[in-house]
């Protein structure tokens, strides 16, 4: 009706529209983030400011302000709750009114925020009290607690609030009163302004709103262009350019859920055009965008935090992620590529793919990342690194004259870092509630009693065991939160109780953190992949878990032998790690999909399966039986497809 009355390009302009609504609207569903209040006008630019205003206080407080651990913690924790209160409504969805705010909605907002400026403002005096504080200081840290559980509900879900209201009530069973739990929560560095948020409010931010200039820039279009060169022009070329370039975004963004959407709303129609199966479209980019969590040197800023909470340098945490992440991205590679293979799946035309030579003259938008790695490993705080990187990314975009960095863009890209602060921080607020409840009540020791006693000297139990407690934990989690959460309960049960290697450990339980989002009940990247492409969720979130075999697969093998982390190893043998892996994961993809050069029947997959598991695991004995059997395989599927084709052409 409405295209008889318009030109062209108001026909496009309106479908272009429509498209982007959709998508807005698949964000709000699947990521609480995007579920905002609508301003306009004045309230609209009031709220702009004063999330500009907390970026750039961010960037104040850790470059020149001299302030102590626990004002700054609080400061950050107070400004959070405010803009959290002015920008997220109590629910989802529904029609919200227009420059609204509801009363309840101030009150808590202030209430929350002013409980901790009063401790900010009144630090010494409250040291000074210590377990011996008043009836006002127990008041104002219980609703301190309660207004960030109710902060931290509306902007990730209710997964993480019911994991920590547990935790909470357990301290209540164990006969401390009162005050003292609310002291241990609320006023001390092992609760809400512990570790976690500690680390949100010194770099995490830092790293985010460096994240959001580095978009800026069209570093994403970039990746996108990249992989469409790479590989757009082989068979089901579209699945394999949402491999490449999920990978790549996703270990910027941050967010599963949020790369799924906006890099899936380019590559999965290409897929479903191609010829591929809508839930397995969308179940190829959401296991991507996931993926892209794992992916140095970002790793979604996990990280930057891992090396933290280790005690190593940053560049021997990247260093051990690449073999796991190329495993991992292989494994969905191959996939895709038999999946086509199998469909008989065309690529993308040769003449609209992007030419390498018109991508080389813009490498330079790689320098930001380059920079940010180089200064790291140079010696460099993480925090400093992450303000010159962001330096570095302005000064790229001015060069970029499609993505050339305005006034506009600049501050567009700072609120942008601020709003993206908001549920990571409350989330680790969240997780500083769990760990303190942890160190509290000795809760830690309990966990790794319970597991060693069920598991015994079995580690194999005992990473089974870890595992559900890692995907439980980790539903609906940000990125950053969920490993902090992973690294508090889960990590010291095999550190402290199966004598497990510290970074092995760490890097277990983040990977099963990880797959929470695509591992049904709670598939939120499969559910946003789904809904772009009109399948089933529950099957999108069964392929998506399929393709990320990998992840459920590889940690277990380097807990078993830290060979895949380049840990008490040799070159040679690494060498032959990844050669032996890599034709793991092509028999595990063979497999998985039913198809490597031909057909294959039930038995030959389960065959393929068992013979990847043990090309996986390093040892001689097991990279021989494997390398004969899939040679075989492979032997006589070759020998199968010449007989057919000798039979057509008589």
């Amino acid at each position: 009706m409405f295209k008889k009355k318009g030109t062209p390009e108001q026909d496009v302009n309106l479908e272009a529209m429509s498209q982007e609504d959709a998508l807005d609207d698949i964000m709000k569903k699947y990521d609480r983030e995007a579920n905002v209040r609508p301003y306009e006008g004045v309230p609209k630019m009031i709220v702009k400011v004063l999330t500009i205003a907390f970026a750039l206080f961010m960037v104040y407080m850790n470059m020149w302000s001299n302030w102590g651990e626990q004002i700054r913690r609080c400061l950050f924790l107070g400004c959070v709750i405010v803009l959290i209160y002015l920008i997220y409504p109590r629910k989802k969805g529904g029609n919200q009114k227009v420059n609204y705010i509801p009363w309840y909605d101030w009150v808590l907002g202030i209430a929350g925020s002013g409980s901790f400026f009063y401790y900010a403002m009144n630090l010494s005096t409250i040291v000074a009290k210590a377990t011996r504080i008043g009836t006002l200081e127990v008041v104002l840290g219980i609703i301190g607690i309660l207004v960030l559980a109710e902060a931290c509900r509306r902007v990730t879900g209710i997964p993480i609030l019911v994991v920590a209201s547990c935790f909470v009530i357990y301290s209540f069973t164990t006969g401390l009163p009162l005050q003292r739990i609310v002291y241990n929560l609320f006023y001390t560095t092992t609760g809400v302004i512990g570790v976690p948020v500690g680390v949100c409010s010194t770099f995490i931010v830092l790293f985010i709103i460096f994240g959001a200039f580095l978009e800026a820039t069209g570093i994403s279009s970039f990746f996108i262009s990249c992989a469409n060169a790479i590989a757009g022009a082989s068979a089901g070329g579209p699945a394999k350019v949402a491999v490449i370039s999920s990978a790549l975004c996703g270990m910027v963004s941050g967010s599963s859920v949020g790369n799924t959407v906006t890099t899936g709303s380019i590559t999965i129609p290409m897929m479903k055009k191609t010829g591929y199966p809508a839930e397995f479209s969308g179940a190829v980019e959401a296991a991507s965008s996931t993926g892209g969590q794992i992916m140095p040197p970002i790793m979604g800023a996990a990280a930057f935090l891992m090396a933290e909470m280790c005690g190593v340098p940053y560049a021997s945490i990247i260093q051990k992620a690449i073999l796991p992440a190329f495993l991992y991205f292989l494994g969905i590679f191959l996939m895709v590529h038999f999946k086509a293979r199998k469909l008989k799946l065309m690529g993308i035309p040769k003449d609209e793919l992007p030419k390498f030579k018109h991508l080389i003259k813009n490498m330079y938008l790689l320098l930001p990342l380059v920079m940010l790695v180089y200064m790291i490993i140079d010696g460099f705080t993480m925090s400093r690194s992450a303000i010159y990187a962001t330096l570095v990314a302005i000064a790229v975009s001015m060069v970029n004259k499609e993505n050339r960095m305005t006034p506009k863009s600049f501050f567009n890209a700072l609120e942008s870092g601020g709003r993206g602060t908001l549920s990571v921080a409350a989330a680790c607020g969240m997780a500083g509630i769990i760990a303190g409840v942890v160190s509290m009540t000795g809760l830690g020791q309990i966990f790794i009693s319970a597991i060693v006693g069920v598991a015994g000297n079995n580690l194999l139990v005992a990473l089974f065991l870890t595992m559900l407690c890692c995907i439980i934990l980790g539903m609906g989690v940000p990125t950053t939160a969920n490993y902090i959460i992973m690294a508090t309960t889960c990590a010291p049960i095999l550190i402290n109780g199966m004598g497990m290697n510290i970074i092995a450990a760490n890097m277990f339980v983040f990977y099963f953190g990880i797959v929470a989002d695509i591992t049904p009940p709670v598939a939120l990247a499969a559910y946003a992949g789904a809904a772009i492409a009109g399948a089933n969720p529950m099957k999108t979130a069964f392929n998506a878990t399929m393709l990320a075999i990998a992840a459920f697969i590889v940690p277990y093998i380097f807990a078993f032998d830290y060979a895949l982390l380049f840990i008490d190893t040799t070159i040679p043998k690494v060498i032959m790690v990844i050669i032996t892996s890599s034709a793991g994961m092509f028999s595990i993809a063979g497999g998985m999909i039913g198809f490597m050069l031909r057909d294959m029947k039930l038995p030959v997959r389960l065959l393929c399966l068992v013979t990847g598991l043990l090309l996986i695991y390093p040892s001689t004995m097991t990279d021989i039986i494997g390398l004969v059997i899939i040679a075989t395989v492979i032997t006589f599927q070759v020998i199968a497809n010449k007989k057919d084709a000798s039979v057509a052409m008589a």
